[in-house]
């Protein structure tokens, strides 16, 4: 004869959520963080070194052009009163922060022009040194035909 087995009624288990975080996870998640926020500021401190430097440049290089094309106006009216400036070094821009070395050389019917501009760094110098250099522009301008 065969034995009849009761069947107990499965057991439900409904499982408490926790409402806080205990001592271990905090410093667990807390060491995690800052182990991957090292490198993000790093790489923030850097992307805004470059950012710096990139603006410096592309103001040089805007006050460079605007020097040459100033000259390249003056050279259709008068194109003998090209020389080069003295003093040599000026400034460029408003806040006096922005000089500029302009160079020409003369070869009979054409000239050489040569714009040097970068950021004065130097509060000891009146002039642009050659570590502060950020552009260097050069061209050439011919004499018009009357």
């Amino acid at each position: 004869m065969h034995k009849t087995v009761k069947k107990r009624p499965a057991k439900i288990f409904i499982r408490q959520s926790r409402k806080a975080l205990t001592l271990p996870e905090v410093i667990v998640a807390a060491l995690l963080l800052s182990i991957a926020l090292v490198p993000i500021l790093k790489a923030l401190t850097q992307v805004n070194m470059n950012s710096v430097i990139i603006d410096r440049k592309t103001q040089s290089l805007c006050l460079a052009q605007a020097k040459l094309n100033q000259l390249q106006a003056k050279s259709i009216h008068d194109f003998n009163s090209i020389i080069t400036p003295t003093p040599n070094d000026e400034v460029l821009s408003v806040s006096g922060s922005y000089r500029g070395r302009t160079t020409v050389s003369d070869s009979g019917d054409l000239k050489t022009i040569k714009v040097e501009v970068g950021m004065h760094r130097n509060p000891n110098s009146t002039t642009l040194d050659d570590d502060e250099i950020e552009v260097i522009l050069q061209t050439q301008i011919a004499r018009r035909l009357p």
